[in-house]
């Protein structure tokens, strides 16, 4: 998979956590099978609950290793379980946000796609054509969203998966959907991923770009999506954790109220990733 780091600009192939099985599981007939049992909820508690364990400390040292982690950015690097380590928290210091009023930023480490909200309210991830109302469940009324921008932010096993609010605000909406956990990579791109994954569904009211609605979407294996559930909140503040397993957030912005940064613009067009961090500005609020 090539994706675009925009801090060297250059392009980098990268290889999709757990590939073999990923194929295996999605791409034969016994897998599809298994598919049916490795996707349900109690799979995914029992993985969740083994890496609890501090019998799973044993993973830590290859994973950081393999992907070249530094532990002096984070608060402590002891840690009880391979959840533990999973979840682990930054420094303030070392997160980085850009503060500026107008700045748009990102909400996690991850690889970020942009899309037109069409006027019939449908949007293309992962190849498939989803309508935002599948997105939401049907809970919220997105009509007003039409001509506006969806961020789609995905993040790997090797990010770092806690995330943030994107400007100061409030909570206007907050609810749960239950679903199958499919995986949110592209080699499942048969599947309705969207629909059919857990869903964190917040609308917030911002104070620079207005109503917006951030979707945290569960994948094949993560425990738990974990928010805090703020009914206020600045810019930057932390909103939750994913545990184990590759995540995505989903970022819904109205029409003419941001502006996305051209280099993100581009790559998007040629349905590259780019590579975003943290609390990184990929936009600002676009002029009135």
């Amino acid at each position: 998979m090539k994706i675009y780091d925009r801090h060297k600009n250059e392009y980098i192939e990268t290889e999709q956590y757990g590939q073999g099985k990923l194929e295996f599981l999605y791409g034969t007939t016994p897998g599809r099978v298994l598919l049916k049992l490795v996707v349900s909820p109690a799979a995914s508690r029992l993985y969740g609950f083994y890496n609890s364990l501090p019998f799973s400390k044993k993973k830590i040292a290859p994973f950081i290793e393999k992907y070249d982690i530094d532990l002096n950015e984070y608060e402590k690097n002891d840690f009880d379980s391979f959840n533990d380590f999973f979840t682990r928290k930054r420094r303030d210091e070392a997160l980085n946000v850009d503060m500026k009023p107008d700045s748009l930023i990102s909400p996690a480490d991850s690889k970020l796609l942009v899309y037109d909200i069409t006027d019939d309210l449908k949007v293309l991830i992962k190849g498939s054509v989803y309508t935002l109302s599948e997105l939401v469940g049907g809970k919220t009324d997105l009509s007003e969203f039409s001509g506006g921008v969806c961020l789609v932010f995905r993040l790997c096993m090797d990010d770092y998966h806690r995330y943030c609010f994107i400007d100061n605000g409030k909570t206007a909406d907050d609810y749960r959907i239950r679903g199958k956990l499919h995986t949110v990579s592209s080699i499942s791109k048969d599947y309705k991923i969207y629909k059919e994954n857990t869903r964190s569904v917040t609308v917030c009211e911002t104070e620079q770009f207005g109503k917006i609605v951030q979707i945290e979407v569960g994948a094949l294996l993560v425990g738990r999506i974990v928010n805090k559930g703020l009914s206020s909140f600045s810019k930057g503040d932390e909103k939750g954790y994913f545990e184990p397993g590759g995540s995505t957030i989903v970022l819904l912005i109205k029409k003419d109220k941001a502006e996305i940064d051209s280099d993100i613009l581009e790559q998007s067009k040629e349905g590259t990733e780019t590579i975003v961090k943290y609390g990184e500005r990929i936009g600002r609020k676009k002029d009135a």
